[in-house]
Parts: structure tokens; C-alpha cells; sequence
């Protein structure tokens, strides 16, 4: 396919996971929180489509990149209410689109698998701890200013796992195992340890770097 179609592709994709979570929010009146992590696993899931359909590194951060800044509008502004938090000190729609460009830029040449397992973690595991600890969190810890549940922190924990080895063994990469296994823990722990919002930056990175060094 030809880079063009491709983001034009991404942009459509990416605009109909609004209008998707718009509908919910306003049709079915479902809660913000919901319809900000439907969106948050639709747009990391486009790093499938990214890596499948995009022949060029340049062409594929396009989308990507004016989402930053269509993002920073919307935190100001309200742009897209569907994928906002209620709490205006989160910056996560922002930090994702980034961290997406980073992990892009960084594996884009020689290991794709890579840059779709980083953001599995992000993607699966960050956006049902949310849920899961919210709806389900029961034993509550605090660490730099942040309050986690247990529940949420072994749901971020499995669900990483799952996520990041089923990319791996997609791209048939052969240590999955212990590859999974590790990102998943390094992911957890980071975002137990991350300020509200900063996760969405942080435990891409921490998954880069952890699939960096054992790849």
C-alpha cells in the first residue's frame, strides 16, 4: 500500500474511534472514564495498522504528530469530550500520541515487533488496570502521590503480558516467554510508580528499553 493511503487510512480510523466514543457518551450516556479508555485501545491498537500498512517512518508519525497537537487543542478547548479526563492535570491524551512517535522512530528500521509490543502494555494493561481498580480495587496503596489498587496493578500485570506476548509471537519472535514477562513486570511497576497521566509516557518507555536491552 502506498504511504499516502495509509494515512489517510489512520486518520479515518482514528476519527471513527472518536465518533465511536462519542456515540457511547452521548447516546448511551456511558461514563467518560469508559469512553477514554475505549479510545486510548483503539488508537494504540493502530500500531498494528501502522506497522502493516506504512512503508515509510516519516509517513507514518503524520498522524500521529498532528494528533499531539490536535490533542493539546482538545485538553484546552474540549475539542473531542469523549476521550477527555475530568481531571485537568492529566496530560495522558497528549504524552500517548508522543510516546506512539517515539517507539515508532526508534524500531521503526529494524524491529517492528518491537514497536508493537512497547505499546501493548500501554495500550491492554494501563487501560483495564484503570477499570479493574476503579470498579474492583479493594486493597489501595499509595506511591508518589498516586493511589493504585492491587487488583488494578495485577490486572495491568497480566493483561501486559498477554498483550506484549501475543505481538511477539505474531512478529515470531522466539523468546516471547521471557521477553513478555519481563516487559510486563518493568511496565507494571512503572506505572504504579507515575504520576497521574504520565504513565501514558512512561511505560512506553520503560517497555522500549526493557525489549531494547533482552532484543
Amino acid at each position: 500500500m502506498n504511504d499516502p493511503l495509509a494515512v489517510l487510512i489512520s486518520f479515518v480510523y482514528v476519527f471513527l474511534a472518536l465518533g465511536i466514543a462519542e456515540g457511547l457518551r452521548r447516546g448511551l450516556k456511558l461514563d467518560l472514564e469508559f469512553t477514554r479508555k475505549f479510545v486510548h485501545i483503539a488508537v494504540g491498537m493502530w500500531a498494528w495498522g501502522t506497522a502493516t500498512l506504512f512503508q515509510n517512518k516519516w509517513m507514518a508519525i503524520i498522524t500521529p504528530a498532528i494528533f499531539v497537537v490536535l490533542n493539546s487543542v482538545s485538553y484546552r478547548y474540549g475539542l473531542f469530550l469523549a476521550m477527555e479526563s475530568r481531571n485537568k492535570s492529566n496530560l495522558g491524551t497528549i504524552f500517548f500520541p508522543i510516546a506512539f512517535i517515539v517507539v515508532l522512530l526508534l524500531f521503526w528500521e529494524h524491529n517492528k515487533a518491537f514497536f508493537v509490543a512497547s505499546l501493548m502494555p500501554m495500550t491492554w494493561g494501563d487501560a483495564f488496570a484503570a477499570i479493574i481498580g476503579k470498579r474492583f480495587g479493594r486493597h489501595c496503596y499509595r506511591l508518589v502521590g498516586s493511589t493504585r489498587s492491587v487488583e488494578g496493578s495485577l490486572t495491568m500485570l497480566l493483561l501486559s503480558f498477554v498483550a506484549t506476548a501475543a505481538a511477539l509471537l505474531v512478529f515470531g519472535v522466539a523468546a516471547w516467554l521471557p521477553i513478555s514477562l519481563v516487559v510486563a513486570l518493568a511496565a507494571t511497576v512503572v506505572e504504579a510508580l507515575s504520576p497521574y497521566g504520565l504513565d501514558n509516557l512512561l511505560v512506553p518507555a520503560i517497555s522500549a528499553a526493557a525489549l531494547t536491552l533482552l532484543g
